[in-house]
C-alpha cells in the first residue's frame, strides 16, 4: 500500500448510525418482550435473519456462497481474487434470552466495512468477505461454535449433521428445510486472516475505561461432571455422626471450584452452574448429588493445575467421609493465542485512531477460536453495559461500536492491501 492510499484510508469511518440501525433492524427478527433477541440456530427466525443479511450483502454488491454446514461467506472482489480473501464475522444465531449484540455486531460491522469501502471506491489487492458461522450459541444444536468447528476439521460434519434439538429434530434436516443446506465442502475456503468484532461480555474494559480491547487471546477450558455417592436416610432420625450425607461433601467440593480459580488469578475461574440433588426431597438426606464443574485459565498448563487441584481434593474427601466421588471430563478446549501480528495490527489502528485500548484475554469462547487454527487471527472487543451478555438486557454504546467497526475497517484494509 502507497503512503498516500494508507493515509486515504486512515482518514475513513464507517457510518455509526447505518450500523446502529441495521443492528436495530436485524434485533427485530426474534424481538422478546424485554427487548433482546430469541433467534435460536435454524429456526424460522434464524432463516429470516440469515435472508435479511444476504439481501444487504447483494445490494452492497456482494457474491454469496454457502457452505453444507451453512455457514455464508458474503464476498467482495479484490483486484487479485486469487489471493486468499481477508475474512470477518461471527454469527447471528442468539440465546433463548439473548440480546441484540452478541455475535450480531461482528456480522453487522464486517458489512458496515464493506458498505464504507463502496462509498468511498475504496479497491483492495485481495477480496474481503464477512462470514457467519452457524450454531455458535449451541443451545439448541450441541456442539457449540459448530460451524467454525465443522469449517477447521474439529468437528465432523456427520457428527454435526446427526445433533438432535429436544424435539429430536436432526440438524441438517432443519438446514435444508430453512434453504441454508449450501453446496460448498466445508473447509475448501481459503482464508488468508481473520478478524473477529464483538462485544466484550464482561466488564474489564468499562471497568477500565477502555474503548478497545486487543484481545491476545481465549482461556482454555475443561469441563466435568462430578457425582457424589452417600446414601440418603431420614432427616429425623438419622443422627448427624451417622450420615453419609452426599449435598454437604459435594458443598465441600464446590467451594474448592471456586477457591481454585482465586489461586489462579487473574485468568483462573471455576464455575458450579448445574446442581442435581436426589431425591430432592425437603426431609430426606441427600444420597446422590451430581453438579457440572467449569474450569478455566489462560494456558494449557494452569488449566491442568487447575485439574490436579480439584481432582486432589475429590480424593481427600473420599478417603475422610468414605462416600465416592467420581468426575467425568465432558469437554476439554485448550487456549487459543491469536497472532501476534493481527493483535499488533489491532493495537495500531486503535491507537492511530485515538481510541484507548488494552490488551484482554476473552474468557469466553468464540469461532475466532476454531478459525485462529488454521489462519492468523484477532479479536476486537468493544465494551458492554455492566459487563452484562447473553442476556436480554445486553447493551453496548453506538459510539462503542463504531470505534471497533472503525479499527476493524482499518486491519482489513491493511491486510487486504488497498490498490
Amino acid at each position: 500500500m502507497t503512503s498516500k492510499a494508507k493515509q486515504r484510508v486512515r482518514e475513513l469511518r464507517i457510518d455509526e448510525t447505518r450500523l446502529w440501525d441495521s443492528l436495530m433492524e436485524l434485533a427485530r427478527i426474534g424481538a422478546t418482550p424485554k427487548g433482546g433477541v430469541c433467534r435460536q440456530a435454524l429456526t424460522d427466525l434464524d432463516r429470516q435473519g440469515r435472508d435479511l443479511v444476504v439481501r444487504w450483502a447483494r445490494e452492497a454488491g456482494l457474491s454469496v456462497t454457502v457452505d453444507r454446514i451453512g455457514n455464508g461467506f458474503l464476498r467482495r472482489s479484490g483486484l487479485d481474487d486469487s489471493l486468499p480473501p481477508i475474512v470477518t464475522g461471527s454469527h447471528i444465531d442468539t440465546q433463548p434470552t439473548g440480546g441484540k449484540f452478541d455475535g450480531n455486531y461482528g456480522v453487522l460491522a464486517g458489512l458496515e466495512v464493506m458498505r464504507t469501502l463502496n462509498d468511498h471506491g475504496i479497491v483492495t489487492q485481495a477480496p474481503l468477505e464477512v462470514v457467519w458461522w452457524t450454531n455458535e450459541e449451541g443451545c439448541r444444536f450441541v456442539p457449540v461454535m459448530m460451524g467454525s468447528g465443522v469449517f477447521t476439521g474439529a468437528v465432523t460434519l456427520e457428527h454435526a449433521y446427526a445433533a438432535t434439538d429436544a424435539e429430536g429434530k436432526r440438524l441438517v434436516d432443519e438446514l435444508s428445510r430453512i434453504g441454508y443446506l449450501g453446496a460448498q465442502e466445508p473447509g475448501h475456503h481459503p482464508i488468508g486472516a481473520y478478524f473477529e468484532a464483538h462485544i466484550e461480555q464482561g466488564p474489564v474494559l468499562e471497568a477500565e475505561g477502555k474503548t478497545i480491547g486487543a484481545v491476545t487471546g481465549v482461556l482454555g477450558s475443561r469441563w466435568f461432571d462430578c457425582t457424589v455417592t452417600g446414601m440418603e436416610s431420614h432427616a429425623g432420625s438419622t443422627p448427624m455422626s451417622s450420615r453419609r450425607d452426599a449435598l454437604q461433601v459435594a458443598s465441600v467440593l464446590m467451594q474448592e471450584v471456586a477457591a481454585c480459580a482465586h489461586r489462579h488469578a487473574p485468568d483462573g475461574r471455576g464455575t458450579v452452574g448445574r446442581v442435581e440433588v436426589f431425591p430432592n426431597s425437603r426431609n430426606v438426606i441427600p444420597g446422590r448429588v451430581k453438579f457440572s464443574i467449569d474450569l478455566r485459565h489462560g494456558d494449557d498448563a494452569g488449566c491442568a493445575e487447575m485439574v490436579d487441584e480439584i481432582r486432589a481434593k475429590a480424593a481427600e474427601l473420599m478417603a475422610s467421609t468414605g462416600l465416592d466421588i467420581r468426575l467425568e471430563e465432558v469437554s476439554a478446549y485448550p487456549a487459543q493465542a491469536f497472532s501476534p501480528r493481527c493483535v499488533d495490527a489491532i493495537t495500531r489502528a486503535s491507537d492511530d485512531l485515538a481510541y484507548v485500548a488494552m490488551p484482554i484475554v476473552s474468557g469466553a469462547g468464540h469461532d475466532a477460536v476454531h478459525v485462529a487454527r488454521i489462519a492468523p487471527t484477532g479479536m476486537i472487543f468493544v465494551p458492554c453495559r455492566g459487563g452484562i451478555s447473553h442476556n436480554e438486557i445486553e447493551h453496548a454504546e453506538p459510539a462503542d461500536l463504531a470505534a471497533g467497526c472503525n479499527v476493524l475497517l482499518q486491519v482489513m484494509a491493511e491486510f487486504a492491501d488497498v490498490g
